[in-house]
């Protein structure tokens, strides 16, 4: 626990930090300030970088065998605390980050599931961590924020 909360102040101050460097001008902030999220299938984790510093690593769960998720660097498109699956009986979505059309990073109430293939293709998380990647996201911005996915 006492790991989660220091994560958690580094990524606040570090947020903080890069608007106080965008406000007063600081060289390079813009090149700066950079989320990378980076998600195995094969090891079902998403590891989180913040400016090039391991931050985050968490387990996942992503499409099965009926359902991909697709591979590449995505940036987010859109964000919503909660979203109801239009495609999945109104299937909660909390702490939604959608990357490629339906397709999102949000949190699952089936933790059991986490650490294995069992999605409809978007990368669920537990609903903790899903939150914490949500704030991030809102803090840098999804400019500032890659979600690569590889096999």
């Amino acid at each position: 626990m006492h790991t989660a909360i220091s994560a958690k102040l580094i990524n606040i101050t570090a947020a903080a930090l890069t608007g106080a460097a965008l406000l007063f001008g600081a060289g390079n902030a813009a090149h700066a300030n950079q989320i990378v999220a980076k998600v195995s299938l094969s090891q079902q984790i998403m590891e989180v970088t913040v400016d090039g510093r391991p931050t985050y690593t968490w387990k996942v769960s992503t499409g099965d065998r009926r359902h991909i998720t697709p591979t590449g660097s995505f940036k987010p498109t859109r964000m919503h605390e909660m979203w109801y699956s239009k495609k999945y009986d109104n299937a909660p979505m909390p702490h939604s980050v959608f990357f490629s059309g339906g397709y999102a990073v949000h949190a699952t109430y089936a933790i059991s599931r986490l650490g294995r293939p069992a999605s409809h293709g978007c990368v669920r998380l537990h609903p903790d961590a899903a939150a914490d990647f949500y704030q991030l996201v809102e803090a840098f911005g999804p400019g500032n924020t890659s979600i690569v996915i590889v096999k």
